[in-house]
């Protein structure tokens, strides 16, 4: 904590004082100078650039410091998105395609206007992380929007960081390139960069680099896990917020581990799939181009390399070697009922499940079947994948942060509304976002409309609360709302339902049976975790020691 702390005084001392007009904000960061926008009692600086534009020889290669501008910049709209696959609309996570561009590596900061440098020590800092299946999403998108956790006292930043093949290739000959003879992990890097950014500039927005808060949902809560795992990220945070969260086995760098290729291999394929004899020629195409033909056929994802990703993350966090922080964790009830393409088609009898459970299972099987029953198949279904995915991930990183000495705060979102459960989607994945960012007006054309009314806008201000004052303190606290207790021996968690409710033991025995199939699988070495499960999972592994 002292090199953090050490930088906020230097950066006080050394930096000129925000000045700002009624409308345009202005701040002198030792990035340059930018003018921003209100909105109300918040100052706005939008699409920063934190990294030089990865292109040309740069596309997959580290990110680089964004040089120093003269001047005075513009930020008051954001930067263009990581270029992805453009979906259609229809579905409840589409939004109108943003601009796109590889030259996306920018920022945006929410700051309340009464915070500077002039503070002691700044207020707190949350850099949140996007989701997307590190294949998608962009820092503006609307659910986002900082304003509402700015107006609490918080600074608030969210980041653009490269995406899909080109965020995640590795390659024999981009390995080759790199002095550490590493490839793969450039979207990782990209965050590491943007917090290396925050801790040097975010002191002249007024806030205090010294207690940063990494917080993110679905691959951008994984991303967090993969940041507590990286020695390269170590001392850039204070505190971590993981939501729906999943740490599933990551392919290795060079060679074939958990019956999964190695990424180098994988990147080869997709270079011979796309016509493209070398790197160069990959480096040719245009990103449109590459994203398109690759989409379907690349499945982009963190690589364990050995040094910027020691090892598989439940490796790390049984050895105690992630990031010593205070944690939130949790998931949502119904994450599956907007995932469907995760659940196994439903048997056609009662008969056909249990066979296919105990095939699979073995002597786990009646465990299995007391937890996931064959007479409601299709809910049974829906909460094997949940729980297995996003419960037990959660349920683990709070028990391993509490066993290495560290407060872990574990929930469940359960809380829903008319429209949602009208299309079978309570508490579906994401859904606790427009509340925990206070944005329950904000959501998207196709996301089941949120009714505003004082019981919804409660559960926003309570969620809201919570956050800020977990990343103020490390205790999260709502007023009007019960003290959340850390997981604790009892395992006491959070559950957001009608109104935020305290309890201890979150769904018993379900999170040991998951347990004993990551560590069989674990032991043998053959089976990749935790995407395959129930009537998925194929045969599982006998017992191992220690399993």
């Amino acid at each position: 904590m002292i090199r953090p702390l050490l930088a906020a005084v230097l950066l006080t001392l050394t930096c000129a004082a925000p000045a700002w007009a009624a409308d345009n904000p202005l701040v002198e960061a030792p990035a340059g100078r930018l003018e921003g926008r209100m909105s109300g009692e918040v100052r706005a600086f939008k699409g920063i650039p934190y990294a030089a534009a990865p292109v040309g020889d740069l596309r997959w290669a580290p990110p680089r410091p964004a040089a120093h501008w003269d001047g005075l910049r513009q930020a008051d709209d954001f930067g263009p998105a990581c270029p992805q696959f453009r979906a259609p609309p229809g579905g409840i996570y589409w939004a109108p395609p943003p601009p796109m561009s590889e030259d996306c590596l920018s920022l945006n900061v929410w700051a309340p206007a009464k915070a500077g440098p002039k503070d002691s020590k700044g207020a707190p800092v949350i850099v949140w992380i996007h989701g997307g299946s590190f294949a998608g999403g962009s820092s503006r998108e609307t659910l986002y929007e900082g304003t509402k956790m700015a107006g609490r006292g918080v600074v608030v930043v969210s980041i653009n960081y490269r995406l899909g093949v080109l965020g995640f290739l590795a390659h024999p000959e981009l390995s080759a390139e790199s002095p550490d003879g590493l490839s793969g992990n450039w979207g990782l890097l990209d965050q590491v960069e943007a917090l290396r950014w925050v801790q040097r500039n975010i002191a002249a927005f007024g806030g205090d680099p010294g207690n940063v808060t990494i917080a993110g949902e679905s691959a951008g809560g994984l991303s967090v896990a993969y940041l507590m795992a990286m020695p390269s990220a170590r001392g850039l945070f204070a505190k971590a917020i993981l939501q729906s969260a999943y740490t599933t086995s990551a392919p290795e760098l060079k060679q074939a581990s958990n019956g999964t290729p190695s990424a180098e291999a994988s990147g080869q394929a997709l270079a011979a799939r796309l016509g493209a004899a070398d790197v160069a020629s990959l480096r040719a195409i245009d990103a449109d181009k590459l994203i398109a033909k690759s989409a379907f056929a690349y499945f982009p994802f963190p690589t364990v390399d050995g040094k910027l990703i020691p090892r598989q993350l439940v490796d790390t966090f049984d050895r105690g070697e992630q990031a010593p922080v205070p944690l939130i964790a949790g998931f949502n009830s119904g994450e599956i009922r907007s995932l469907m393409i995760l659940a196994p088609k439903t048997p056609l009898t009662a008969g056909a499940y249990e066979k296919t459970i105990r095939d699979n299972y073995g002597d786990l099987a009646d465990s299995f079947l007391g937890l996931y029953p064959s007479r409601d198949m299709g809910e049974s279904i829906l909460a094997t994948t949940r729980d297995g995915l996003y419960g037990w991930t959660a349920w683990r990183l709070a028990a391993k942060q509490t066993a290495a000495g560290q407060s872990a705060y574990l929930y469940i979102f359960d809380h829903s509304y008319p429209a949602a459960d009208s299309a079978g989607l309570h508490a579906f994945h994401g859904a606790e976002l427009p509340y925990m960012f206070g944005n329950i007006n904000r959501a998207g054309p196709y996301w089941p409309a949120i009714p505003q009314t004082p019981g919804e806008r409660a559960m926003a201000d309570a969620m809201v609360d919570y956050w800020v004052s977990f990343a103020t303190t490390g205790r999260p606290k709502a007023r009007g709302a019960p003290d959340w207790p850390a997981f604790g021996r009892p395992g006491y968690f959070m559950a957001f339902q009608d109104v935020p409710k305290v309890s201890a033991d979150l769904l018993p025995g379900v999170f040991a049976l998951h347990e004993s199939v990551v560590c069989r699988r674990r032991a043998a070495g053959t089976q990749p975790w935790v995407w395959n499960l129930g009537l998925a999972a194929g045969v599982i592994p006998p017992k191992a020691e220690g399993c």
